[in-house]
């Protein structure tokens, strides 16, 4: 079994941000040992023939035609906006040059 220390569980818990006293150090160092020990028992099945994949279930993306279409109450939706200029919402600029 790999020992983890209590520094290593220090440092993580530092760049968690998390606050442990002693006692939950010793209490995570134990847990992270039995998770690595756990994750050890991967190594003993053979993957030699199977195939490289992301994802249990494909997934395909539907896609439809981008297609434009004029709004009969554009008027009454453009006047809801905070701000407005001609036939357009005015959004305050994000990017500067």
């Amino acid at each position: 079994m790999t020992r983890i220390s209590s520094d290593e569980v220090k440092k993580v818990a530092q760049l968690a941000r998390l606050e442990l006293n002693e006692s939950e150090i010793q209490q995570h160092a134990e847990q992270l040992e039995k998770i690595l020990d756990y994750i050890k028992q991967l190594d003993k099945i053979d993957t030699e023939n199977v195939t490289c994949t992301t994802r249990a279930i494909e997934v395909v993306n539907v896609l439809r035609k981008d297609e434009k279409k004029d709004y009969e109450n554009s008027e009454e939706l453009l006047n809801l906006a905070p701000s407005r200029e001609n036939k357009f919402f005015k959004v305050p600029k994000i990017i500067n040059e």
